[in-house]
């Protein structure tokens, strides 16, 4: 074994042994019962529905906004950059309480949503605020240096060609920055699936409403360990899976645009 990974040995051990102890408490019978849990399907499909619609708004607004941060030189990319990594430095519990003095009925915008007949705290809406604001970060750095990598000469040959500026972004950037995208949006996903403390602050931990997957888990640890285990195996499942997706689709992405 060499001397890098021999000095780093106490890091490893603290990544594996958690999973590990994870994995071994609980076997087989507790897992399936962990998943006839009551608190393990209306959890389960409230934290999909978000995650992916957080992940939506995500990608919708935030590719647009990848691309503007990773092409210009414009003197105010580096104010903007900061507030897209501002959410992976701050707290969560200071995330959620930011988000209640927002939108909350007292907060900066909450009288103009009443008016309007919107109330956003402790709603599913909140869920998907919550959790598209958490996972943005990712998704936007990643889109930012995807795009970044693309050669503008490409770009200008296809221009040049005749493509409309529309065109040269659908063929020739998109397929491009197309592996990078992927993997952002599989993070971003990822952090939207496990976000816990700003939903609990600003959307609490309804049941059929606001209690997605983390807030069950805390939720039953308190009276079941067991079945919290088997939820967070659960989780654990999911989250390998998508940790998978995030190093496998992009290669092949990268392959299939290739010429």
């Amino acid at each position: 074994m060499s001397r890098p990974l021999i000095a780093a040995a106490p890091l490893l051990l603290l990544l594996l042994l958690p999973g590990v102890a994870l994995v071994l408490g609980a076997g087989p019978a507790d897992l399936a019962a962990g998943v006839r849990h009551p608190a393990f399907a209306p959890a389960l499909g409230l934290s999909l529905r978000t995650s992916l619609t957080s992940l939506a708004f995500v990608v919708a607004f935030g590719t647009p906004l990848g691309w503007w941060l990773g092409r210009t030189r414009h003197p105010a990319r580096r104010a903007l950059e900061l507030l897209v990594d501002l959410p992976v430095v701050l707290p969560p519990a200071v995330v959620g309480l930011a988000l209640l003095q927002a939108f909350g009925r007292r907060g900066l915008f909450g009288e103009a949503l009443a008016g309007v007949g919107l109330e956003l705290p402790f709603t599913t809406a909140a869920v998907v605020l919550a959790q598209a604001l958490v996972a943005s970060p990712f998704y936007v750095q990643a889109a930012a240096s995807a795009f970044r990598e693309v050669d503008e000469d490409l770009v200008l040959v296809a221009r040049t060609l005749g493509a409309s500026p529309r065109q040269a972004m659908l063929r020739v950037v998109l397929p491009l920055a197309l592996p990078g995208l992927v993997g952002g949006a599989a993070l971003a996903w990822a952090r939207a699936l496990g976000e816990f403390g700003a939903t609990l602050l600003f959307a609490g931990n309804r049941v059929g409403v606001t209690q997605t997957m983390p807030l069950a888990i805390y939720e039953t640890l308190t009276s079941d360990v067991r079945s919290a285990v088997a939820l967070a195996l659960a989780l654990a499942g999911a989250s390998l899976g998508l940790l998978l997706v995030l190093r496998l689709v992009p290669s092949r992405a990268a392959q299939g645009a290739r010429p």
